[in-house]
């Protein structure tokens, strides 16, 4: 049971990782591979506070909303400035460029040691406070912030904000015709996604306990990205199925009998053969509505 609830919590986070993404690559048509650094800077602003400050873990949250706010205001105006394979090449830099903090700022995030002893989070007031001491808890605060960041994203893309993102992603030219300032809506758009990552840091870290930089490395950007392919580019709901599949999927591959020796090289072979299979034959995602 602990096993399936561990799996279900992942999910939520990627859930997280792949509908605010999704609002950037799929409804906007911005290749962005940023994405596991500003889930990195959620995950490394709750571990600090958490761990040197004492902090309430909600409050290190909403802390780690504002500094992924002002660093994607910061990378996002720049990264306006590019298109296309400019764009994702640009976004691919700053990845490589927070991970390099992550890695090297050791007097703030102790490098390769990481950051252990990461504490859970709690709620009440006064003598009154709760702590999520297990996992079925943790997974109920990890669905409750999944369910808000959907219904939070469903709004954004049935409103005319989501509407004008979608005119972007098919001609960009046209709808500056009509006087509207396409920066701004990427801008906007690129720095709500970094904070929703940010959500789904902070939640890895506590769930966690333990954090290092390896876990926001270039890879881990490719990874979300691929939820987004797979699930289907332009539709929040083929996020979470995308999420499902790829959070599921090696786990599947862990029950196939396979000479020990070779086992984890051939979980990994047949793992990239079905991705490759799913972008051959559907490109557009198993739900897609939108394809690159």
């Amino acid at each position: 049971m602990q096993y399936l609830i561990h799996l279900a919590i992942l999910f939520a986070i990627y859930g997280i990782l792949g509908i605010s993404l999704n609002l950037v690559v799929g409804y906007t048509g911005l290749l962005s591979v940023t994405h596991a650094a500003f889930y990195g800077i959620g995950a490394y602003a709750t571990a600090i506070l958490l761990t040197s400050f004492g902090v309430n873990f909600f409050i290190s949250v909403i802390v780690a909303l504002i500094i992924s706010a002002v660093i994607a205001i910061l990378i996002g105006l720049i990264l306006s400035k590019f298109d296309d394979d400019y764009y994702a090449l640009a976004s691919f830099g700053f990845n490589i460029i927070i991970f390099s903090v992550f890695l090297n700022w050791q007097e703030l995030t102790r490098g390769p040691l990481g950051i252990p002893g990461i504490g859970k989070p709690s709620f009440g007031i006064s003598n009154f406070q709760f702590l999520i001491s297990n996992n079925l808890e943790f997974l109920i605060l990890a669905l409750v912030f999944l369910a808000l960041i959907y219904f939070i994203s469903r709004f954004i893309v049935n409103s005319s904000f989501g509407r004008i993102l979608k005119a972007i992603r098919e001609d960009e030219k046209a709808i500056q015709i009509f006087g509207y300032n396409t920066l701004y809506y990427k801008l906007a758009i690129f720095v709500i996604s970094a904070v929703m990552a940010s959500v789904a840091g902070s939640l890895f870290a506590s769930y966690i306990t333990f954090i290092d930089p390896s876990s926001f490395w270039l890879m881990e950007s490719i990874f979300i990205l691929a939820i987004v392919i797979l699930g289907g580019l332009s539709n929040l709901k083929g996020s979470l199925l995308g999420a499902l599949f790829l959070i599921l999927l090696p786990e599947a591959l862990r029950f196939v009998g396979m000479p020990n020796d070779i086992a984890a090289q051939m979980r990994q072979v047949i793992y990239g053969v079905i991705l490759i299979l799913l972008m051959l034959y559907r490109p557009q995602g198993l739900a897609g509505e939108y394809k690159l």
